[in-house]
């Protein structure tokens, strides 16, 4: 990992103001990826896809809810929330930009129609890919993402930024941001895989 607060702050900018309010754009720190803490670390310090990552911590599938989508040309973009599909307690935050001119016409078709997490489309139509993890941040949820998440008061929340590489090119541009554990859980770390 790279990332300098030099690189990050454009980066994260440039999804942030893909959607308005622009100024949305929460309090944050660079952390480094031997830093983040449990169960953190086993959620973001990975290369594989946030949707199946977040789907074996929590014992249940999550469902894809877009807040907000954009398209230009070959660009596809979406605000985005994973929710867990029996309790719809929403568990992750992102913003994605993909190049479609990088995807199959299923693979796009798919993307554009919102039905289905992202990770889980590449994953079903079998897309050579790589997960390029470029950054992890501590993020102090600002109100909006507090209500997403059902926080009465800010807690620290963890993310990061990543790329997707689609068959050797970099398709997807992503931030992800998972939901704070309920202080029971971050308590004890055994039971956050329930």
């Amino acid at each position: 990992m790279n990332a300098s607060p030099k690189t990050v702050g454009p980066e994260l900018r440039a999804l942030f103001t893909l959607f308005r309010p622009a100024n949305e754009i929460p309090e944050y720190e660079l952390v480094p990826a031997d830093e983040v803490p449990p169960p953190y670390n086993d959620l973001l310090v990975h290369k594989h896809h946030m949707t199946v990552t977040v789907e074996a911590h929590h014992g249940d599938l999550v469902d894809v809810r877009i807040l907000a989508r954009l398209q230009d040309g070959d660009t596809y973009a979406r605000k985005i929330l994973l929710a867990l599909r029996r309790s719809g307690k929403v568990v992750q935050f992102g913003i994605m930009r993909v190049h479609l001119n990088y995807c199959s016409q299923e693979v796009r078709d798919e993307i554009v129609a919102g039905q289905t997490p992202l990770g889980r489309i590449l994953i079903n139509h079998g897309v050579l890919r790589r997960i390029e993890p470029t950054a992890y941040l501590r993020v102090v949820p600002g109100r909006e993402m507090m209500n997403w998440f059902n926080l009465d008061q800010p807690r620290p929340a963890y993310g990061r930024l990543a790329y997707i590489h689609c068959d050797g090119k970099p398709a997807i541009e992503l931030l992800e941001i998972v939901r704070p554990e309920d202080s029971t859980t971050e308590a004890h770390p055994a039971a956050a895989g329930s």
